[in-house]
């Protein structure tokens, strides 16, 4: 199970990369020259439809990068804080769950 719960988050950082775009891009004209017949409206909202998950995804690892990164630097300047924290983002979602049950029930 471990290697399909690391294969969906490396996925979800994929999909949020620039050039994921130019991959639906690419789809969309390969699409159209292909079959152009069938590039009706419905392959515009299914196309501008998978462009804007692909937006989401971007907007919101931007936003999660930013408040790690901000996080991190709280963390080196905090004379207390662990700096083996800095590196829990890059465990799977399960692993960060069961550290922050820990550190409630330490509270």
């Amino acid at each position: 199970m471990q290697p399909v719960r690391r294969l969906l988050t490396q996925l979800g950082v994929f999909t949020s990369r620039p050039w994921a775009f130019a991959l639906v891009a690419a789809y969309g004209v390969a699409w159209w020259h292909l079959q152009p017949e069938s590039l009706d409206w419905h392959g515009f909202v299914a196309l501008g439809t998978l462009l804007m998950t692909l937006l989401i995804q971007r907007a919101q690892h931007r936003d999660t990068q930013a408040i790690h990164a901000k996080l991190d630097e709280l963390l080196h300047v905090q004379a207390q804080a662990s700096n083996r924290l800095t590196k829990l983002d890059d465990e799977e979602p399960e692993v960060i769950e069961k550290h922050r049950e820990r550190a409630r029930r330490g509270d």
